[in-house]
């Protein structure tokens, strides 16, 4: 296939088949680096510094095959979030710069009986109750407010943790990724400030580009899996986005600083320090890895504890149990991660960090980390737009063990900053724009993060999907629409 060049400091692409495209290994690369885009992606991609980091990854030791770059890719923290990269658990090494500050930011979809037409009307009482009744924004306030031991539980046990205390059913933890809780979490790991930041946060939105929607299911493109899912046209579904807050932002910040003081000889290695990393098998990737879980089951928390008030929220809107209207969890799913799993790499068997940051997880129909409920048609996948765009819910690809170690886009991916974005656009309009054309209610904090996440700041996501879909990596089961959304 033809070569395409872009002047993006030079940087060579080479169309390996349709969608992936590749730039070769060349000078300190130790793989090749890989896109996976259309060509109108790829011309998005290139305008800021994606391209160069996604190139830089393949300088980390220990990573294999290819450093990843999925269709929503757009640049971050040395990394490029939309970037995927699987590195040897023995020989290589764990970076919290690919892994992300907010670890475990990641998303959830709650499934309903109710209808559109039943929720019609209700709107605006729906969306004031919610953000009457979920903590959003900077700062503190949750759900619930912690004492030292009771993060530390949160920390080691994750969902574990809220069904002891009222916070869940038995139903949500089988419906989770790692059912709730990671293995090897370490609260000793994680410093005393992050806690001391986490315990007033834990059932909070945050702020920034995450929110909770309630959506219209609009389409479903394949009715066995939709079956499957639980999921039908017309239906309400609740999407929860957010991450591991404060706690999750100073752990990553911690060990970046670790790493500055005890490895710097791998850090004059690498051509960007923000790459920053510890070597596999030393004492402070082991503490890394061990607080990186701990703040996952923290995050995991948090998402529970918001999709259990808004059970309670929408019980009091709508004068029923959460029970008889079938709030049930379909799934959830992590982005900025690390996680310890194997893969086959050149023929055999290999233990790999396999690093998702802003990816997300999509292992196919089979696979035995797949929840029971799903494991004969697929992992769930939700990919969340923009607030006046659809949102997707995809089935792990049975081409994603194969391209991608198992990983598909996590969202639409940003086009522009967002200081550009509150240049361009006005929190109110944006939201007076949404009510009016769209029907969709949104209440915020800010009018400044409504003008930060507007609609025209993100990638098309319909064609993000498309290519996932025609790769493999994660195929379509159905399409979702705004109708009120809460932000910080």
């Amino acid at each position: 296939m033809s070569n395409v060049t872009f002047d993006a400091d030079g940087i060579t692409l080479e169309q390996v088949r349709e969608y992936v495209w590749e730039i070769p290994q060349e000078g300190d690369m130790r793989v090749p680096a890989r896109v996976l885009a259309s060509e109108a992606l790829l011309e998005e991609i290139k305008e800021d510094k994606t391209l160069e980091q996604i190139t830089n990854t393949t300088h980390l030791p220990g990573i294999t095959t290819n450093a990843i770059c999925m269709p929503d890719g757009h640049q971050g923290y040395g990394f490029p979030v939309g970037g995927v990269g699987a590195l040897d658990a023995e020989n290589g090494c764990i970076s919290p710069g690919a892994v992300g500050y907010d670890i475990n930011c990641g998303v959830r979809m709650m499934r309903t009986n109710l209808t559109y037409d039943e929720l019609t009307g209700q709107e605006e009482e729906l969306v004031d109750a919610l953000f009457a009744n979920i903590p959003s924004g900077l700062g503190g306030g949750g759900v619930v407010e912690a004492g030292v031991d009771t993060v530390d539980e949160i920390l080691a046990r994750g969902v574990d943790w809220a069904l002891e205390n009222g916070h869940a059913v038995e139903d949500d933890l089988l419906h989770c990724e790692d059912e709730g809780m990671r293995d090897g979490a370490d609260p000793e790991k994680v410093s005393q400030k992050a806690k001391d930041r986490g315990k007033n946060q834990i059932g909070s939105l945050g702020s920034g580009n995450h929110f909770l929607e309630v959506q219209r299911v609009t389409d479903v493109f394949d009715s066995e899996v939709g079956e499957a899912f639980g999921l039908e046209e017309d239906q309400i579904v609740v999407l929860i986005h957010c991450g591991s807050r404060g706690l999750g932002h100073q752990t990553c910040n911690d060990y970046l600083r670790k790493i500055e003081q005890q490895h710097q000889g791998l850090l004059d290695q690498l051509p960007d320090k923000e790459l920053a990393a510890a070597p596999a098998g030393s004492q402070l990737a082991e503490d890394y890895y061990g607080a990186m879980n701990a703040a996952i089951n923290f995050a995991w928390v948090n998402r529970q504890l918001i999709m259990h008030r808004t059970r309670q929220v929408f019980e009091r809107v709508f004068d029923r149990s959460w029970e008889s209207m079938e709030m049930e969890l379909l799934y959830d799913v992590a982005h900025n991660i690390a996680k310890k799993e194997t893969h086959e790499v050149d023929g055999e068997e290999r233990e790999l960090y396999v690093h998702r940051k802003g990816a997300t997880r999509a292992f196919p129909a089979g696979h035995p980390e797949v929840p029971k409920a799903y494991r004969d048609v697929g992992q769930p996948v939700i990919i969340p737009g923009s607030m006046g765009a659809g949102s997707y819910v995809l089935r792990g690809g049975e081409n994603s063990m194969d391209l991608t170690f198992g990983s598909t886009a996590h969202g639409a991916g940003r086009l522009m900053s967002r200081t550009q974005a509150k240049n361009e656009f006005w929190g109110g309009d944006v939201q007076d724009e949404l009510e009016e054309q769209d029907q969709i209610y949104v209440k915020a904090q800010s009018g400044a993060t409504v003008a930060e996440e507007a609609p025209g700041v993100y990638k098309d996501v319909d064609e993000v999907v498309r290519v996932s879909d025609e790769l493999g990596i994660g195929d379509k089961v159905a399409r979702t629409f705004p109708v009120c959304n809460i932000k910080g």
